[in-house]
């Protein structure tokens, strides 16, 4: 099995690639919380975003990150069952 270590970009062929520009749910939480991932529970601090994915998935998104790699979208203020 392979095994790639988080400070180290292995020697192998990569490819480039972009997100698709797919929408998401998301909302930002302005008090620490806990959300069930598939991968098991994941804390997020106060000003983390919770998500929602393509496929129902939930997790917490760091705000950083999230401003780095999400625009919000024009459409504002709807419920998650709404989009």
């Amino acid at each position: 099995m392979l095994k790639f270590k988080q400070n180290e970009t292995p020697e192998i062929d990569f490819q480039t690639a972009k997100k698709k520009p797919i929408a998401i749910k998301c909302a930002q939480i302005h008090e620490p919380f806990e959300v069930e991932t598939m991968e098991g529970t994941m804390k997020g601090k106060a000003g983390d975003w919770l998500m929602i994915g393509v496929n129902g998935e939930k997790y917490a998104c760091d705000d950083a990150i999230f401003k780095k790699t999400y625009d919000l979208c024009e459409t504002q203020g709807h419920k998650a069952s709404d989009i």
